[in-house]
Formats: structure tokens, sequence, C-alpha cells
């Protein structure tokens, strides 16, 4: 397995990492997500990245029930704080009191005494900045979070987070999550060089697109897919893609890779990633995606893959 700080921090996470987000606690039985997180700490994965949101705390639970088996220090643990748990109108947001109240929930169902990221899982239009950076400036001073980050912010919204931080001369975060793929590169053009300037690292989510860049839709949907049961890939299934994808699958067969290997090698190609978060349903589909972790591309190979999934200019205002 290859190691990658986080951005300029001295903290480091595994190229490859296992998430939560719609198996563990969900679609994948408690014994199974267990037997997909064994086998992946097995092959050197140290980061696992879930949150309170998914399946509503039960991907924490999961994750937590394992924990004891293993020597804490040796994890990489984050969870996230932002979207509603419940009816409560201060169940939510990036609040003093939400952040406070939430990090000793996930904590409790995750049975540690500390997160290793807290990420802010969205930006909160209706709490200052300020707030919200002084709460995860307690939490680190308390020993709750060691470091902290954030998920979807735009470029202009990571600069603010930091321009703050310095002011208050407090902790600033160290990471952004952004969804990240050979499809989705909206990144690049705001968020990946700003997250750069400021030395903040990347760990991307839905590297595969939600099952798009595996080319499993390149001949239809199938009935019990993903595609078919959900409104996630609704814009993404479209003819140019899965052309794109076709072209991929071919690449990916002269290197004797799988196209999702392929893809999450591309990933990994990009210098500000520190790590791709991956999910997985079983350890086979674990195992496939690991070897990722092992390919190197070349630099034709790079460049062929971002001229056929080149994004489409901005839209002029």
């Amino acid at each position: 397995m290859e190691y990658r700080n986080v951005g300029e921090s001295g903290l480091v996470v595994s190229a490859i990492s296992i998430g939560g987000w719609l198996t563990f606690g969900k679609s994948v039985q408690d014994e199974t997500a267990h037997d997909i997180l064994r086998a992946a700490i097995d092959a050197g994965v140290n980061f696992i990245d879930v949150a309170d949101i998914y399946a509503k705390g039960e991907s924490e639970r999961v994750v937590g029930e394992l924990l004891g088996d293993y020597t804490r220090s040796d994890l990489v643990i984050s969870s996230k704080v932002f979207w509603p748990m419940s009816e409560n109108p201060n169940d939510r947001g990036l609040s003093r009191k939400h952040i406070i109240e939430s990090v000793e929930k996930s904590l409790k169902r995750l049975k540690t005494d500390y997160l290793d990221i807290y990420f802010c899982h969205r930006w909160d239009e209706s709490t200052p900045v300020d707030e919200t950076l002084r709460a995860m400036e307690d939490l680190v001073r308390q020993g709750k979070i060691l470091y902290w980050g954030t998920s979807m912010w735009s470029g202009d919204q990571l600069a603010l987070a930091h321009e703050r931080a310095e002011h208050w001369r407090a902790y600033a975060p160290i990471v952004e999550q952004p969804r990240y793929n050979l499809i989705h590169r909206e990144i690049e053009a705001d968020v990946l060089p700003r997250a750069n300037t400021l030395g903040m690292g990347l760990v991307v989510w839905s590297p595969l697109a939600q099952g798009i860049l595996t080319g499993k839709y390149n001949s239809g949907v199938p009935a019990d897919s993903r595609g078919a049961n959900s409104s996630w890939l609704e814009g993404d299934l479209n003819d140019q893609n899965i052309a794109r994808v076709m072209r991929l699958c071919e690449i990916a067969a002269d290197l004797s890779l799988t196209p999702a290997q392929l893809s999450l090698a591309w990933c990994l190609s990009r210098p500000q990633v520190s790590s791709v978060i991956t999910g997985a349903s079983r350890v086979r589909q674990l195992h496939d995606n690991l070897r990722a972790a092992t390919v190197t591309l070349e630099d034709d190979v790079v460049d062929t893959l971002n001229t056929i999934f080149e994004p489409a200019a901005p839209s002029p205002e």
C-alpha cells in the first residue's frame, strides 16, 4: 500500500481508503461489512471514512463494532457533521451547538475517544464561518478531534476559512473532500488549485462516478443496479459518457486492468489527491480496487484519458 501526506500536514493516509456511504449499515450486512473492513486493514488501508448521516448513524456503528479489534492509533478514522439528524431545528448545520453535540454522538457510535479528521459536510449559509471554525478549534484543543476538514466547499469558502483561522490563530482545515472522477472534474477549475495554494490535501469521493466508470452501464441499466433504483445518476447516464467509458474500457484492457482500476489509478495520478475513498459490497470488489494503488500510469495514458474526458467549458456569464 502507498501512503501519502494529507496536504502539507504530517498526517499520512493510505492512497486507497474505505468509505461507508451507501454500504455499511445500509445495503451491506454487518458481517460482510466487517469482513470488508478486516480485509482492507490487512491489506494496509489505514483510512476509514464515514459520516453521521450515512444510514442515520448506522455506518458509524458498524465501524465502531470493529475498532476494538485493532490498535486505535494504527487507523485514521473520519466522520462528518452538517446534515439534519432529526426534526430538531438545532440538529443540523454547522452551529457550535450542533457540532459539539454531534461529535459526542459520533464518538459514542464509533466507540472511540477521538476522530482523526472531522469534516464539515457542506458549507452552512446560516452560520458564520467564525463560529464553525472556533467550535472545531475547541474540539482540537479538547483532543476529541485531531484535524478538521471540509467537504464540497468552494475555493472561495476554503480561502475564507483559512483567512479567519489566521485571524483567530486557530486551526485551519487541512483537507477538502470533493467529488472527483474522470466524469466530474469541476474542481480542477477552482477547488483543486485553491486547496493546493492553501496547503490542503484532497480525499475524493465517488472516484468511479457511482459505478459508471466500471463499465457496468455500457449495455444498459441493470434492473437491480443503483442507476435503476436511485436518482444519483440522472444526467450522467447519457450517450456521451457511455461512449467515453467504452473507450476507457478499451484502454484498460490494453493495460490488463479493469476500467475501475484504471479510473482509480487516474485519480491517484493527480498530485493533490491524498486518497481515493472507495466503497465495496464484497471483499473481492475491495481487492480489485486495491490493485489501483500499485499502478503507475504512463504520461501518454494520462494525457489520453484527459482528452477523452475533457471537462466541458464553463458557461459564459
